[in-house]
């Protein structure tokens, strides 16, 4: 997994619920983001700029966030990310520390490699899960994960249940269809003329 360095200031949090509103306000209007660190052994709360973030949030690659507030490092993954309905600009971020030895859940973007038997015969391949959710070590999750679907063939699917991955553990449900390989009206009538 590549690695994304981010720099953020610590900032304190207001007593009352209208001073931290306030705050958050002025915050957001600065282009700043409130951004929060869970998973340490005290919650961390800091800000970032928006335009550090933009390679991070916008990219369908999946990051370890080597995060530095006020000079101390933490390596981190994204965890959430809260977006204004209407302007589509992001209101708040959550960060998870990341250790060594607890493993994390995270979702993993899935490409589908190989000619699948089905679309030789007139079918057509439909990705539909593009991210499976898995838990491992930080350090074992790969950036992508990929599917052969060479041996799918026409009107069939390939289901979680199905997938294994060394070191790591699906966390989708096992009856989730990943991708399928679905009939056209082509292939429906070489079906009925055969």
């Amino acid at each position: 997994m590549k690695t994304f360095q981010l720099e953020g200031k610590s900032r304190e949090v207001a007593a009352t619920s209208a001073d931290q509103k306030r705050a958050l306000k002025a915050m957001r209007k600065n282009n700043e983001i409130p951004a929060v660190l869970y998973g340490g052994e005290k919650v961390s709360h800091f800000t970032i700029t928006k335009d550090s973030v933009r390679n991070l949030v916008y990219s369908p690659e999946i990051f370890v966030v080597e995060l530095t507030i006020d000079g101390k490092k933490t390596m981190a993954i994204v965890k959430d990310i809260q977006f204004q309905p209407v302007t589509d600009a992001i209101l708040h971020m959550d960060f998870l520390e990341v250790s060594e030895n607890k493993p994390v859940v995270m979702e993993v973007p899935v490409v589908l490699e190989g000619h699948a038997e089905g679309v030789k015969a007139g079918g057509k391949l439909n990705l539909q899960m593009r991210k499976l959710k898995v838990k491992a070590l930080y350090t074992a999750i790969p950036e992508k994960l990929f599917i052969n679907v060479d041996h799918l063939g026409l009107g069939k699917t390939m289901q979680v249940g199905a997938l294994h991955f060394e070191g790591l553990e699906l966390m989708n449900a096992k009856n989730a269809v990943v991708c399928a390989v679905q009939l056209t009206r082509a292939a429906r009538g070489a079906q009925a003329k055969a």
